[in-house]
């Protein structure tokens, strides 16, 4: 974990969270269980900006979703997406960064996407991988590669802008369930 503004972060309970990283760094899962520890309410960014049949919502309806979720006191946002991320980065109490290495989150990604395509998963809007996206130009796959090197520069500049919310950059999958392990559950903040 980097310590950058991590004292901070470290010290407060943060109850307006946003987890970034790279397309199968497993923010989703970080932020359902986070969410669950904490109790508070979790956002999925791909439920925001996805409709049935892999219809992109239209940007101005994912910026008013995005602003209602941002309005209230406590969330968990698993992801933002460029269009609305100045949205949610601001208002974050902890900025959570996944900065793992590339070859993990490929691996995973690719894992996923072929279980899906096998499972028949259904995902957000009741979209579901294909083998047809998983080969196209528009796979998730291809997707990761064109996105990590610029996503994982905006988790580092953050991290080193001291005007910002405060970041903890995870470098490894176990330091961050060690600092998730870590928070005290919300019953157990509740009764202090």
């Amino acid at each position: 974990m980097s310590t950058t503004k991590a004292t901070h972060a470290a010290d407060v309970v943060p109850s307006r969270i946003l987890l970034y990283g790279a397309t199968g760094a497993g923010k989703t899962t970080a932020a359902v269980r986070l969410g669950e520890k904490l109790g508070l309410p979790v956002v999925l960014a791909d439920e925001i900006g996805w409709l049935p049949q892999w219809v992109s919502r239209p940007v101005d309806e994912q910026i008013a979703l995005v602003d209602d979720a941002v309005a209230r006191d406590a969330w968990v946002f698993d992801s933002a997406y460029s269009s609305w991320r100045e949205r949610v980065r601001p208002r974050a109490d902890l900025i959570i960064g996944l900065d793992f290495p590339r070859w993990l989150s490929l691996l995973r990604v690719t894992r996923r996407a072929v279980r899906r395509v096998i499972t028949r998963e259904e995902l957000f809007a009741g979209n579901r991988e294909t083998w047809r996206q998983l080969l196209s130009r528009d796979s998730i796959v291809v997707w990761h590669f064109r996105s990590w090197r610029r996503k994982r520069r905006a988790m580092r500049a953050w991290a080193a802008d001291a005007t910002g919310p405060p970041v903890l950059l995870f470098r490894r999958p176990r330091d961050l369930e060690r600092w998730i392990d870590a928070q005290p559950a919300h019953d157990q903040r509740d009764a202090t």
